[in-house]
């Protein structure tokens, strides 16, 4: 195995032994379908100039000096392509995202290992170990590991896992699209508020609408607005889309007026509507934290129609632990949980087994009103009426508690409502 750090700076000597400068860089590209990418030429620094020498053309290249095939005058310049990586110049100290750990960390090195003559990038280094090896210091800190007994953390990641991403952009691990959503959106969150805002943006640019939505979810209002900045409006209409209502309506709250009116029209009719509804009451009251995705259902069903219902349409629901149960002019009357539900006889009414003592809360009551009801009876949710009684919405457990707990307390507890 040799690493980058311990190659660059080596002196580089044509055939005749003439020391024509030193390496400056390599510069590797994909063949052949392989993943790691090959190196295909030295990078020199010459006095006065640079010269990319073809890797055909040299000697050894893990040596004290470089030494190369052929005469300075006989080398023919490699001409790099669009899609090869310079290590040290596109890769080197570059950000990527440790999908494993979840975490953002740093290219600190390369490691380089040799197949049938050829040279590929094996691994990247994260770890102190190759910041130090850069430095100068990686033998001093071995002697000192080794001496009490302490060893230092090697951080490699495979180069398998890693993907260039073009232009400015971080280097992350490789994750195709189908795994990058199989990542839980609050890692996703995690990840995205280590890097920039810029490549925050440029990472949500790469994923699909429902995990950008999934995502957004998990943070701040504020900083959602911040991430959404610079996206195309379109985009961010079909991102607010799949967002649940209520927060789709927070995010909106945070954008300045015209540009939330339009996307507002941009957005699908029936979602807007309903995002329109919570933003016409306070922003800390039960209308105002509420959400529209609940499950109602009339009483004369029965238990087996119920479950058929359900099938048909839970995915459209922020939570089903509770279904609520409604007249014909949306009077709440009842309410029956999933446990309820599975125990009932397939052809018993909802009316008969549902629960007509309810907790219910106000359209204009406060958040704080509505979560002091929903730790007394220790609910997962609260549904919302107005003054007639009908159902307006329902308030999950932890839109509830979402100002009352500090946040980072907040994303530690349970989230078995979902």
């Amino acid at each position: 195995m040799a690493y980058l750090s311990a190659l660059t700076g080596k002196p580089v000597a044509d055939l005749e032994g003439r020391r024509i400068g030193h390496l400056k860089d390599l510069v590797a590209s994909f063949r052949g379908g392989m993943p790691h990418p090959e190196i295909v030429a030295l990078v020199v620094a010459c006095p006065h100039r640079r010269l990319v020498v073809p890797y055909d053309d040299v000697a050894v290249l893990v040596a004290p000096a470089i030494p190369l095939k052929k005469r300075l005058e006989e080398i023919a310049p490699y001409e790099p392509a669009e899609t090869d990586l310079f290590l040290a110049r596109d890769v080197l100290d570059r950000q990527i995202i440790d999908t494993n750990g979840v975490r953002v960390v740093r290219v600190n090195d390369l490691e380089l290992a040799r197949v049938n003559g050829h040279f590929y990038v094996a691994n990247v280094d994260v770890g102190g170990m190759g910041l130090l090896r850069r430095m100068g210091l990686a033998r001093v800190a071995q002697a000192l590991a080794k001496r009490f007994g302490r060893g230092m953390p090697p951080g490699i990641i495979s180069w398998d896992d890693v993907e260039r991403l073009p232009g400015d952009q971080p280097l992350r691990l490789k994750v195709p699209g189908e795994k990058m959503t199989e990542l839980h959106p609050a890692d996703l969150a995690e990840i995205i508020s280590d890097l920039s805002r810029g490549e925050s943006s440029k990472l949500l640019a790469s994923l699909d609408v429902k995990t950008v939505a999934d995502t957004l979810e998990e943070v701040e209002p504020e900083f959602q607005a911040s991430l959404v900045e610079t996206m195309p409006d379109d985009k961010v209409a079909d991102v607010l889309d799949e967002m649940a209502p209520d927060e789709a309506a927070d995010l909106l709250a945070e954008l300045p007026q015209d540009r939330s009116e339009e996307l507002l029209n941009l957005m699908e009719t029936e979602e807007a509507a309903d995002v329109r509804k919570l933003l016409a009451y306070p922003e800390e009251s039960a209308g105002g934290i509420m959400t529209t995705e609940y499950i109602a259902l009339r009483p004369e069903l029965t238990a087996d129609q119920a479950m058929q219902v359900l099938r048909e349409t839970a995915d459209e629901a922020e939570t089903i632990f509770y279904v609520y149960v409604t007249d014909a002019d949306n009077r709440l009357v009842g309410i029956f949980s999933l446990k309820d539900l599975v125990l009932a006889k397939p052809g018993t009414a909802l009316s008969e087994f549902m629960h007509r003592r309810l907790i219910t809360v106000n359209l204009h009551d406060s958040q704080d009103e509505v979560a002091q009801a929903i730790a007394k009876y220790n609910l997962l949710a609260i549904p919302v009426v107005d003054d007639e009684g009908r159902l307006q919405g329902i308030v999950t457990a932890d839109d509830a508690l979402d100002k009352i707990i500090p946040t980072a307390w907040k994303k530690r507890m349970p989230r078995i409502y979902r």
